[in-house]
């Protein structure tokens, strides 16, 4: 009854997904649409040629790696968050039956 009632809340586990499946997918996503996406932007196609030294795929990695980190530890304030709420609710419960 708790689950229809939204008092129990399934976003944990969905949140998990979406985190691995974003996380995995969005650069495979953008190494198959990396032609597309060349060809929409072609300033940056021109870019990317001149631009091939180290130093320039060194950021665009620690960029990568902060983006990244950001979004688990969103990911992780998000499922802390519905994790509150269901332990609220069992004491709240508890209470109750006293």
């Amino acid at each position: 009854m708790d689950f229809l009632t939204f008092n129990t809340f399934v976003t944990k586990y969905i949140l998990i997904f979406f985190y691995y499946l974003f996380s995995i997918g969005f650069p495979i996503g953008l190494l198959l649409f990396k032609g597309k996406l060349l060809k929409k932007f072609p300033q940056v196609a021109h870019y990317l040629k001149e631009k091939t030294n180290l130093k320039f795929w060194l950021i665009v990695l620690v960029l990568f790696l902060f983006g990244e980190l950001f979004f688990r530890m969103f990911f992780e304030m998000l499922i802390g968050y519905f994790d509150m709420h269901d332990y609220l609710y069992e004491i709240a419960n508890g209470l109750k039956k006293l």
